[in-house]
């Protein structure tokens, strides 16, 4: 891998006071208030750092709800994937993927009783309303010719290819992105269940025989639990598993043995994940965009209602494929390297659905999800979520300090958006003092007010606040410099040091000092 050169600085463009919009959750018009900025570039660290602080990226547009006034707080949830057990209704999910891809088969039942598919609710409804304002408004025209000049260039800058590597269901660090097998895409046949009135499917078991089998299975497990140690590493030494006692299974299957269990040769479907990176575009991106769009599209009209003239083209590029990520690979980082990423699941070579994901320095944070409303059968929500914790524990392997899932926003007062909270141990963020609390310990408050101070020490503070508003850095006439000397001699409207002061406080001191501030 080429030498990595350090990313150039952050530029946002803050925009004063709040905003009041249509609220995606419950639904009432002009109660939902943030703060928001206009991202032209974010450095991996200057976002890692304002996602700690409350911030969330839709598209380019950046967004800090006011949660002490917005109807609907959103806290900043992280799960933590290297202490992730998957629950029983996550293992369900899990086994219903496996057993389509190994026998075509469909779970009976309806799909809605599984929690919330995806992690849509990040984008809400007054979103596209507002990134297509502000699109308008904050397009680098605006911006000085010569200013335009030096940001284009670097959005320019080709990104290193990535290596790639043939592999089966398992992504591999080293093989990140792959390409297609070249076989035409064909559509699952999928076999419906018996009609309504007809009776019982014949060609499954009962429930009731299901259930007692399971329970046959406890009890063995209960009478083999003393001599389990006898059998350890019987596997390894090349008996088929079919042949291990009972015993083996005390200790609870990890959540890749789950995702990965090996599937028959005549296995009825073929799943496969790739990660290809969405800015800047890799040529594997292109190469699928118009049928990822597709899905998108299909998503929005089904599942959301959408007129099928609202999810065009250019709304899901600045929704879901514009990111003020810079692509950064310095040595110690993942093997794909930092950035916007979309992982796409092909299912017997189509695009089934699609995970937007950013890859930052301490974690892998989930921006949305999208999916063929036909495999709503398969959970897809729950099962990407999955997914994406394993493949945050396959990036850890090679950058320690990357251990976390950002899950996006929790809101609690919106009891169809609590199954984040399913997803543990996990951690909420406090909305004042911008520290990590276990859920467990939040859960007791909310249920009382809908916003609360989750640090219970009364006497912390925000340990990351803005301390020297002179120090913050702007950009004026493409120069870079403190906002103390930028006040001192070009400032001519008072009003605007209120503005700065907002954005300092807002950003913490880090990224106050380190991103450029745009000012004209």
């Amino acid at each position: 891998m080429a030498s990595w050169s350090a990313p150039s600085p952050s530029l946002v463009e803050y925009f004063e006071g709040q905003s009041l919009f249509q609220c995606g959750y419950c639904k009432n018009e002009s109660c939902s208030l943030s703060n928001g900025m206009w991202a032209h570039s974010l450095t991996v660290q200057d976002y890692q750092d304002l996602i700690d602080r409350g911030w969330r990226r839709s598209g380019k547009y950046v967004y800090k709800p006011v949660m002490n006034r917005t109807c609907c707080p959103q806290y900043t949830i992280r799960c933590h994937p290297l202490q992730f057990q998957p629950s029983k209704s996550h293992k369900k999910v899990l086994k219903k993927m496996l057993k389509f891809l190994a026998k075509g088969e469909i779970s009976k039942g309806n799909c809605e009783d599984e929690p919330m598919d995806s992690t849509m609710e990040d984008a809400v409804a007054g979103d596209f309303a507002l990134i297509n304002k502000l699109d308008i408004k904050c397009d680098l025209k605006t911006l000085s010719s010569d200013l335009k000049g030096s940001i284009e260039s670097e959005e320019k800058m080709k990104e290193k290819s990535l290596k790639k590597e043939e592999s089966k269901e398992l992504i591999h660090p080293q093989a990140i992105e792959k390409l297609g097998s070249g076989e035409p895409s064909h559509s699952v046949k999928v076999h419906s269940g018996p009609k309504p009135g007809k009776g019982a499917d014949l060609s499954k078991p009962p429930c009731r025989k299901a259930k007692e089998m399971r329970k046959e299975r406890k009890r063995l497990k209960l009478m083999q639990q003393n001599s389990a140690g006898a059998f350890e590493g019987f596997q390894a030494q090349g008996q088929p598993a079919s042949l291990l006692p009972k015993a083996k299974s005390n200790q609870p299957k990890s959540l890749e043995d789950l995702i990965f269990e090996s599937l028959p040769e005549n296995a009825s479907h073929k799943l496969e994940v790739r990660v290809v990176r969405s800015t800047p575009p890799s040529p594997q991106f292109k190469a699928t965009f118009q049928e990822s769009y597709q899905v998108y599209k299909r998503y929005q009209m089904i599942i959301h209602k959408d007129p099928p003239d609202k999810p065009t083209v250019s709304q899901f590029t600045r929704f879901l494929c514009s990111s003020p990520l810079e692509a950064e690979h310095p040595a110690n980082g993942p093997e794909c390297g930092y950035g916007s990423f979309h992982q796409q699941y092909w299912l017997d070579g189509k695009i089934i659905a699609v995970g937007v994901i950013d890859i930052l320095p301490y974690c892998v944070s989930s921006v949305y999800l999208y999916y063929d409303p036909d495999y709503s059968f398969l959970s897809l929500g729950v099962y990407s979520a999955l997914r994406e914790i394993a493949f945050t524990r396959q990036l850890h392997e090679k950058t320690p300090q990357l251990s976390y899932y950002y899950m996006g926003f929790y809101i609690h007062s919106c009891p169809k958006m609590r199954y984040k909270g399913q997803y543990r141990p996990s951690d909420l963020l406090c909305p004042e003092t911008y520290v990590w609390v276990p859920i467990e310990q939040c859960l007791p408050s909310l249920d009382i007010s809908k916003y609360c101070r989750f640090n219970q020490d009364p006497q912390a503070v925000d340990e990351g606040r803005s301390k020297d508003p002179d120090r913050v850095r702007v950009l004026y006439r493409r120069c870079a410099l403190p906002y103390g000397v930028y006040k001192k001699n070009h400032q001519e409207d008072p009003r605007e040091e209120v503005a700065v002061l907002e954005y300092a406080d807002l950003v913490g001191q880090k990224c106050s000092e380190r991103m450029l501030l745009f000012r004209n």
